[in-house]
């Protein structure tokens, strides 16, 4: 049974107030080079959601984009990602001309652009780290940055480095001094690729001094920002090249076996990640230390993160290496309660969001509630034949985080136009039929079935809601994010800047201010 329904007033956790906010990533964000950064559109949009009656901003993980152009496979579960920094902001520091923001038409549209968008950014990250390195004042305060970030930069700007030494090999494939991590071998690499060592440092300051001042404007705008953390790590990256004792590898580092999900209504054939499992033995030896860092150093930058993957804190799907789908496999178990507990010790509070969607045990349910955990609950699931009424408005219980869609589902309308498949002439009745059963339960026409179900969704007992932007636009499924087990063509949308209506603001802020979600002034 789910153990949800009751609100335990203990629970320390800003996602305790009764709030509303939004889900855009910040390469979703308009901008002249290619995609979204940290630069003025944020801070625009950051004073758009204010005026809106928002609470919460929401992104996807902020961490440099792997295959795919995914956050979701990193280099890094620490590093911010380099191509999100904002250019007009190294030239308000005086490491670029105004002449270097110049960028190509191409650049400026609807979709991100992330490989010419690397190419163009990339060669001016490199411009502002000469300027910035010509003072002896200015990198006292990139050493600074080194000490204060010790415990992950060293190893983390040091493989990057080789990476670009090695023209992108994997570090399974370096020389074995590197990549064993022999002493002799790692002192040799730091001073030959001292430069670019601290190249990739310098990205890193510049990212944190950014992102503080886009953290300060919301804060100062009471707005809170909501973090993402996956459950897994890349196999290629830092954390694992660094950490090999932590996962499941064999002598050269190779995966044993990887993560992924069973066969569900995503996929036939499950999803396949490749994510290295972890050795979850040695990290409770060493009292978790390696989650409890990654963990910290989120909520250094949010103010809540949510647990992709929650079911993943109690069980995970372990894959043969080399298999090629994720049909075939076992469920491992891990140890969550003890994680979670010793999580609580040394944070003090856990502001996390439990992603507690797909296959579900009363064991996920009974960990995410013994530490108070709000779940999810997706508008779009309510609908289904089987098992939809819990995910129905009117069954949401306060601790919990409603959603009309997130970023692994259609819009809203798009989702509303595919009720279901129409091929056969039954299908077109029960496509009517059910569209008939969403608009009679939202109250409302086809023509706004947006606005509709934003309404009922805000109306619920959750305690927060949460609208991608695309849904507060009314966009159709030209504007997805992502589509789950599909390796091309997502991360991609973009808001264009004539998109920001102030009349949507006001209409979410009124709607807000109808259902209590606009925290009054003491």
């Amino acid at each position: 049974m789910d153990q949800q329904e009751g609100q335990r007033m203990d629970n320390p956790s800003p996602l305790a107030e009764r709030s509303s906010g939004v889900l855009l990533h910040l390469t979703s964000l308009p901008g002249p080079h290619g995609h979204g950064d940290l630069g003025p559109a944020a801070h625009r949009f950051a004073r758009f959601l204010s005026e809106s009656g928002q609470r919460w901003w929401q992104m996807l993980p902020v961490v440099p984009p792997g295959a795919g152009n995914s956050p979701y496979v990193s280099v890094s579960s620490s590093a911010g990602g380099a191509l999100l920094i904002s250019l007009d902001g190294l030239a308000a520091e005086g490491w670029l001309a105004d002449a270097d923001l110049a960028a190509p038409r191409s650049l400026t549209g609807t979709r991100a652009q992330y490989a010419r968008a690397a190419r163009f950014r990339s060669v001016r990250l490199r411009k502002a780290f000469a300027n910035f390195s010509a003072r002896a004042a200015r990198r006292h305060r990139l050493e600074r940055y080194w000490e204060q970030n010790q415990d992950w930069l060293h190893d983390y700007a040091l493989f990057r480095a080789l990476q670009q030494a090695y023209r992108g090999t994997r570090w399974t494939d370096w020389e074995a001094g590197l990549r064993d991590r022999r002493s002799a071998a790692l002192n040799r690499a730091r001073t030959q690729l001292h430069d670019e060592v601290n190249y990739h440092a310098f990205l890193q300051y510049v990212f944190d001094r950014q992102w503080v001042a886009l953290r300060n404007r919301c804060r100062a705008l009471r707005l809170r920002l909501l973090g993402d953390v996956p459950m897994f790590v890349a196999h290629d990256s830092a954390d694992v090249w660094a950490n090999r004792e932590l996962f499941d590898l064999d002598r050269r580092g190779d995966a044993r076996a990887v993560a992924g999900v069973p066969p569900d209504a995503f996929s036939r054939t499950g999803q396949l990640w490749g994510n290295p499992l972890y050795r979850w033995d040695r990290l409770r030896e060493s009292g978790f230390a390696w989650w409890v860092a990654r963990l910290r150093r989120n909520l250094q930058r949010f103010d809540a993160v949510r647990l992709d993957h929650f079911i993943g804190f109690h069980r995970c799907w372990r894959i043969a290496a080399g298999a090629r789908t994720a049909r075939r496999g076992r469920f491992v178990r891990v140890p969550g309660t003890r994680l979670l507990s010793t999580l609580k010790t040394s944070l003090g509070a856990l502001p996390f969001v439990a992603e507690d969607l797909g296959l579900l045990t009363p064991e996920v349910h009974a960990l995410r509630d013994a530490f108070a955990l709000p779940g999810m609950r997706v508008l779009q699931f309510g609908f289904d034949d089987e098992g939809g009424r819990h995910y129905q408005p009117h069954r949401y219980p306060p601790r919990c985080v409603a959603y009309t869609g997130t970023h692994d589902n259609d819009t809203i309308v798009g989702w509303y136009r595919s009720l279901p498949p129409v091929t056969e002439p039954e299908a077109r009745r029960r496509a009517l039929d059910r569209r008939r059963y969403v608009r009679r339960y939202a109250g409302g026409d086809a023509d706004e079935i947006h606005w509709q179900l934003i309404r009922v969704v805000l109306a619920s007992g959750a305690n927060t809601a949460i609208f991608p932007m695309q849904d507060l636009l009314g966009l159709d499924s030209r504007a997805r994010m992502n589509i789950p087990g599909t390796a091309r063509g997502n991360w991609e949308w973009r808001l264009a800047a004539d998109q920001l209506d102030p009349d949507v603001g006001m209409r979410l802020a009124q709607m807000c201010s109808d259902y209590e979600r606009i925290p009054q002034r003491r």
